[in-house]
């Protein structure tokens, strides 16, 4: 029985490395959602199992963890390499503490090097990412007052030019408006407002999402529509979703060149997908949209990371359409990942029941982590 209080649990979850807690008699009592991940286990399944037949470390460590646990002291060892059955040994550091309120239980969290790297360089990528979009909202605010200029000042020319250099004039003023609809993507980018979530039929906004595309940037496309005809109401806006399928269907559009392809619209339920988050919470996701598209796929290069701002496969791209999409279906507390090979590109998007989320009282917004 896990000696944890219940007010305790929510910070036993949300520690950020892999936490044991260990009994008196050296038998694991629990383990939190980190160290789930690490151990490839479960905490039900893991509860009672010898600590040092679980966790293998490199030095001898059993003597000074009994004195630790004897004098009540905590006990850090620096650059060990610990591993399990189930996974290489990684070199972390360990840090053991007694548990107050049960005598003999004792912490033990691993902070494996790699993923204190990892999780400082993703900090850092996202702070410069931040920093990026903020300079380019900046400068797209100030370069489309100038642009505007330039823009009149050549019709103006164009009105007293011989029809010969009406192409000149012509070609300023639609590159000028190019650049502007650019600049504008960049400022969607940082000031797109919070969803306001409620009751959404998705095969509404699928539907909506290919007539549009059918009758402007995927005229050339074929589009299927293959639905589960019993798919539950989401919970989202559905206008933002809106702009999310239309998003991925002239992605799919783009990639397809001007022979065009296939594009399939895919909804289904899974009852098992559930999304666990950095701080430990869960949240089941059941309905699910895919966007399948028979294109080339996606360069191999920019594969784990075509969610991030300015990564893009196209020429001339901004590497702002996905990272867009990504954005509003975090902030729907949905989750969206891709598979591409050569022929097959598919984007899900995983998203809560109304009824469940409401239920749940989760009406507000969720960050995605």
């Amino acid at each position: 029985m896990s000696p944890l209080e219940d007010a305790a649990r929510p910070l036993w979850a949300s520690l950020p490395v892999p936490a044991l807690l260990v009994g008196a008699d050296d038998a694991i009592l629990d383990i939190n959602a980190a160290a789930e991940g690490f151990l490839n286990t479960s905490a039900k399944s893991i509860r009672g199992a010898p600590v040092w037949d679980t966790l293998f470390v490199n030095v001898p460590i059993f003597e000074a963890f009994e004195r630790a646990r004897a004098g009540g002291t905590t006990l850090f060892v620096n650059d060990v390499d610990v591993g399990c059955g189930q996974r290489p040994p990684l070199q972390s550091q360990v840090q053991i503490a007694p548990y107050t309120g049960a005598e003999g239980v004792m912490i033990v969290m691993i902070s494996p090097r790699e993923l204190a790297d990892r999780m400082t360089q993703s900090q850092s990528v996202k702070s410069a990412a931040k920093s990026a979009i903020g300079m380019a909202e900046m400068l797209a605010h100030e370069i489309k007052n100038p642009l505007a200029g330039i823009t009149g000042a050549a019709q103006l020319l164009s009105m007293n030019l011989p029809r010969e250099d009406l192409e000149l004039t012509d070609l300023i003023v639609a590159e000028s408006r190019r650049i502007v609809k650019l600049l504008e993507q960049v400022e969607q980018f940082g000031n797109l407002t919070r969803p306001e979530r409620g009751p959404v039929n998705l095969h509404d906004v699928l539907d909506r999402a290919r007539r549009s595309a059918l009758l402007g940037f995927g005229a050339r496309m074929r589009i299927i529509e293959d639905y589960d005809p019993s798919l539950p109401l989401a919970l989202g806006d559905k206008d933002q979703l809106l702009q999310v399928v239309l998003n991925l269907l002239k992605n799919a559009s783009e990639a397809a060149g001007k022979s065009g392809g296939t594009i399939r619209l895919h909804s289904f339920y899974e009852h098992s997908f559930r999304l666990r988050r950095a701080d430990g919470s869960g949240q089941a996701l059941p309905l699910q949209i895919e966007v399948i598209d028979d294109g080339p796929g996606l360069p191999e290069h920019i594969k784990g990371d075509v969610f991030e701002p300015f990564v893009s496969g196209k020429e001339n791209g901004t590497g702002l359409g996905l990272a867009l999409v990504s954005k509003i279906v975090g902030e729907h507390g949905g989750w969206i990942s891709v598979s591409s090979v050569p022929g097959k590109t598919v984007f899900r998007i995983s998203l809560p029941r109304a009824d469940d989320a409401q239920k749940s009282g989760a009406t507000a917004p969720i960050k995605e982590s």
